[in-house]
């Protein structure tokens, strides 16, 4: 028998023979078979420098999306419109379509810059429709309220904004100050629950000197139901002019001030009820 040593003696024969049949078009285990080669590393080297047949090579999963690729990119589309096309990385296709010319930009910059715009207008408007139905709906989802649903309500609103009795300065008396015309709304509509008169009430306005008085005057009365003659004096701010004012705009009518007479026991109610609601709102008391 012969050994693989007399074997594989004449090796550039045997190399001669295997690129002979390689060229032909044989795989790697049928030169084995027919040369009797079982030997990995040998075989190898008797067929180095010779490409695989076509047919032995290993389709590419790849290959169609590189295909693909450099079709997109030939049509004009850029980076990440293909890769949203085919999920590929931007690195690999780049890798895939370096070589061909880069598109012309399909819009200018005045044209680009007006998509961008009219897009980010379209955002804003979806989102301020959100809001808008939500703050419609929480407000639909309240409904009436009942006179101990408002009692709670405004006795809440005045401790949060209303002026307070303090133990080194006793003033109790229900003393209001807001600008916000709705929050007044509240405040006088749960007065009138308590039971006072706008007799009882003392309206003034607290507003920056250059802004127009009168008119803010006007504007509160109007709100209050009452005449504006029965004003007391307006409180005048003055101006700071290191100070930078925000509050310029034509609706600015500064603060209204409610002043309640003989109001001491209205205080006292409203101040127990308040620590009331604290209790109330604590399960563990």
């Amino acid at each position: 028998m012969t050994s693989k040593t007399s074997r594989y003696a004449d090796f550039e024969g045997l190399r001669e023979r295997a690129i002979a049949l390689r060229r032909e078009g044989l795989s790697l285990r049928q030169i084995r078979d027919r040369l009797q080669i079982y030997n990995n590393d040998m075989l190898h080297r008797l067929v180095k420098g010779e490409p695989p047949p076509d047919w032995t090579k290993r389709p590419n999963a790849k290959d169609d999306l590189r295909a693909r690729a450099r079709e997109l990119r030939s049509q004009g589309m850029t980076y990440d419109q293909i890769q949203l096309e085919l999920g590929c990385s931007r690195s690999t296709i780049s890798l895939w379509v370096r070589d061909l010319p880069k598109p012309k930009p399909r819009f200018t910059e005045a044209e680009r810059r007006d998509r961008m715009n009219a897009g980010l207008a379209h955002l804003r408007a979806a989102r301020d429709q959100e809001r808008q139905e939500t703050k419609r709906s929480a407000r639909e989802a309240v409904g009436g309220l009942s006179d101990r649903e408002l009692f709670i309500a405004g006795v809440t609103l005045y401790w949060a904004e209303g002026a307070k009795d303090k133990t080194y300065s006793r003033r109790e008396a229900l003393h209001f100050i807001n600008s916000d015309p709705n929050v007044i709304i509240l405040y006088l509509r749960w007065l009138e629950l308590l039971g006072v008169t706008r007799d009882r009430m003392r309206f003034r306005v607290s507003i920056h000197e250059t802004a127009d008085v009168a008119e803010a005057e006007r504007f509160w009365a109007v709100l209050a139901g009452v005449d504006a003659s029965t004003f007391q004096k307006a409180t005048l701010k003055r101006h700071n002019p290191k100070t930078v004012r925000k509050n310029t705009a034509e609706a600015y009518r500064g603060c209204l001030v409610v002043y309640v007479t003989r109001s001491a026991e209205l205080y006292r109610r409203m101040e127990g009820a308040w620590y009331g609601i604290v209790l109330g709102a604590d399960p563990t008391a």
